[in-house]
């Protein structure tokens, strides 16, 4: 028989509460069980004294017998110094998704576009100001001037409609 040191929910819906059972490992999760030999509750602070509960000397016998723990139970053994546990390293987990990826990548190029417009612009500027400045535009006619010059287009409009109107 394969026994399994692992956890056995309990408690209410959103409220977990854990037993850590040594339990055959087929099983049901939450079913028959040889012993329990701690308890874990996931709703109390990490600091808190009273979160992770374990038997340590029936750990250990269990341990010493064959007993497989999970890897939650084995964190716990870690922890309290009865099973030493090696770390763990998978690089893909903190990698991003494939539509994460084309999302920065459209970003970026986005961006690129950006200072390239902004570059451009700051070059046409320092072009506009580096040539030399051109003429000013001559003087305007005086204002006498221009209502004498629309004066005989206005007196044309008013012939051309009063000949209309014969």
């Amino acid at each position: 028989m394969a026994v399994a040191i692992r956890l056995s929910r309990g408690g209410a819906k959103k409220r977990p509460y854990y037993r850590i059972v040594v339990a055959d490992s087929r099983a049901a999760r939450d079913g028959k069980y040889l012993e329990q030999i701690g308890t874990y509750n996931p709703m109390l602070p990490k600091d808190s004294g009273e979160r992770v509960k374990l038997d340590e000397d029936r750990a250990r016998h269990w341990l010493s017998v064959g007993a497989t723990p999970s890897d939650r139970v084995h964190r716990f053994l870690d922890a309290a110094g009865i099973l030493e546990r090696e770390q763990r390293n998978n690089p893909k987990k903190g990698e991003p998704g494939e539509a994460a990826k084309e999302r920065a990548e459209e970003k970026a190029a986005k961006v690129a576009e950006a200072e390239e417009a902004a570059k451009a612009a700051e070059e046409e500027a320092k072009t506009a100001a580096a040539a030399p400045a051109e003429e000013a535009p001559a003087e305007e006619a005086p204002a006498e001037d221009a209502a004498a010059a629309d004066a005989p287009a206005e007196e044309a409009a008013a012939d051309d409609a009063e000949a209309k109107a014969e």
